[in-house]
């Protein structure tokens, strides 16, 4: 944890927070702080500071805090990728958490098994814990909106153009003679299909709305390799 997000309820008066859960447990055991000591922190959707501990007992921590620094920048890529076996799922939210994704749509595809629309991952509070985890090691306080779509051509045909507002959208394919990494540096849209791939109904169908082919490199990669692969080309 390299950031203590503070949540709207933490809060005690307009400088001052309680912490009594894990983050707690956190300063007391892991980092051995003092009354006195001095540790980095963030409000859940604003600003990051310090927080200087006032008390602390086997109750909770008390800080008094000051906030005076944004959120890093967002990632220039939104990312749209096919949802990705539920063990998978949870290392994907935490890395579009620590790339600073801006919005992450889940979509279906044809290599996408049903049952993995069932996972209590997808809940709000679970969807919520991943991506916190994440923001807490990047020093992040923005969470990545996460959106689902669970019908494939309705949402290329009716959504895609909206999602990318007027920016590039990329689509992983071994076979492109382009690669992400020499596409222009600007904000963009990146899909990526399942393991195995998209099917060429669904590559086809892309294309004709607004996508152009790219690849990641000489390479077959997992999904939760290809992801932070297509990021760090963005950085």
């Amino acid at each position: 944890m390299n950031l203590v997000l503070l949540r709207d309820e933490d809060w005690i008066d307009s400088d001052r927070v309680v912490l009594r859960d894990h983050r707690a447990d956190h300063l007391r055991n892991l980092l051995k702080l003092q009354v006195g000591d001095a540790v980095r922190v963030g409000r859940l959707g604003g600003l990051r500071g310090e927080g200087l501990v006032l008390a602390m007992d086997a109750d909770g921590v008390q800080l008094e805090v000051q906030l005076h620094q944004a959120p890093p920048p967002r990632h220039r890529f939104d990312v749209v990728l096919a949802l990705p076996r539920p063990k998978m799922l949870r290392r994907i939210l935490r890395t579009v958490a620590e790339f600073g994704v801006a919005n992450l749509h889940l979509i279906n595809t044809a290599r996408v098994e049903k049952s993995y629309w069932q996972s209590p991952l997808l809940r709000q509070a679970k969807l919520q814990e991943a991506l916190l985890a994440g923001m807490e090691r990047s020093s992040d306080t923005i969470a990545p909106k996460v959106h689902l779509h669970k019908r494939f051509r309705p949402f290329v045909e009716d959504q895609l153009v909206d999602v990318c507002a007027g920016r590039h959208c990329w689509i992983a394919q071994m076979d492109a003679a382009r690669s992400l990494a020499h596409v222009p540096p600007d904000p963009a849209v990146v899909m990526i299909g399942p393991e195995g791939g998209f099917v060429p109904f669904e590559v086809e169908l892309a294309e004709r709305v607004i996508a152009q082919r790219v690849h990641l490199g000489g390479r077959v990669l997992s999904v939760d390799t290809a992801l932070p692969a297509a990021l760090a080309q963005a950085l």
